[in-house]
């Protein structure tokens, strides 16, 4: 691509160490910090072991220039994300903190992600609530950040023109260096969002479906299509799949997909990835497991 935000596609690495920083949860955690069972790791407990233990993608080795740990998406052009079920909320209500599992095409993990937010925040403004995202690699280290202010008044599109009607995300890599926003745009109908740069040059544009299909009748992928705004050519695309009768009717626990050219710049893979969570608290996750 001719936008200037294109490097040449990365060989593939063998495992290097990187030194330790900000610890959150990876795999699939109980609490923050280095699980067991995850490359680095303390070694599992004694007596019987799950059948099914997690894939890790190899690390990469460190890349001038690319900030650390974004190493991993000079390898991919596709990422799954998919949020975790939370048996708490699914059985009162309740709602807690979000945690998805990030993996690349062939179902090896490359990051995980876990909400931060108020408490009080999640239980009355439910959706629309400001949090942080803490994207963190296999070892534990967080290397994206992905922060969404809270906006009593964000979120229809007709009203999206102006900054306090306007939902944004700051995606930060590593945590502290802003690498670009996800922002949403005012439309008339379809949902329209833009990627912007670092210095808030506008790149990518998102266009969603016209119609937002919720519920068990709805077993069709939802796609929100990325277009190059020098191009207009699609380039991409987040698209929200379909989890399955039981998941799609008692929980709002959600798969999604998100697409991008392999030599792609990371900073904008981040972003891209980062604008799954907007997408996702703004369609499809419920207040107390109702629509909102």
């Amino acid at each position: 691509m001719a936008d200037g935000h294109i490097v040449q596609q990365q060989p593939g690495y063998q495992s290097t160490d990187q030194s330790q920083g900000t610890q959150y949860g990876a795999g699939q955690p109980t609490q923050y910090g280095v699980q067991t069972g995850q490359p680095g790791g303390p070694p599992p407990p004694p007596g019987p072991q799950p059948s099914k233990q997690v894939q890790w993608m190899t690390r990469p080795e460190t890349i001038p220039g690319c900030p650390p740990g974004l190493e991993y998406l000079t390898q991919v052009d596709q990422l799954l994300v998919h949020q975790q079920v939370e048996l708490l909320e699914v059985m009162t209500g309740w709602e807690t903190c979000n945690k998805y599992q990030i993996k690349n095409s062939v179902g090896q993990q490359v990051y995980f992600a876990a909400e931060e937010s108020d408490m009080c925040m999640r239980q009355c403004c439910g959706p629309n609530r400001g949090f942080n995202m803490h994207i963190t690699d296999n070892m534990g280290q967080e290397v994206i950040r992905v922060n969404r202010e809270f906006k009593c008044c964000a979120g229809c599109c007709w009203c999206a023109n102006t900054d306090h009607c306007a939902f944004e995300l700051t995606v930060e890599a590593p945590t502290g260096n802003v690498i670009g926003f996800f922002r949403q745009q005012q439309s008339g109908w379809t949902p329209h969002y833009q990627v912007l740069d670092a210095t808030r040059q506008p790149v990518f544009e998102v266009i969603g479906p016209c119609c937002i299909c919720e519920g068990i009748c709805c077993t069709w992928d939802q796609e929100f299509k990325v277009y190059s705004l020098q191009t207009s050519e699609e380039v991409g695309k987040i698209s929200k799949q379909w989890t399955g009768l039981v998941k799609e009717m008692f929980t709002d626990a959600d798969n999604f997909g998100v697409t991008f050219p392999m030599d792609l710049d990371v900073k904008l893979k981040a972003v891209l990835l980062g604008g799954v969570f907007l997408i996702d608290f703004m369609f499809f996750e419920h207040q107390n497991n109702n629509d909102h």
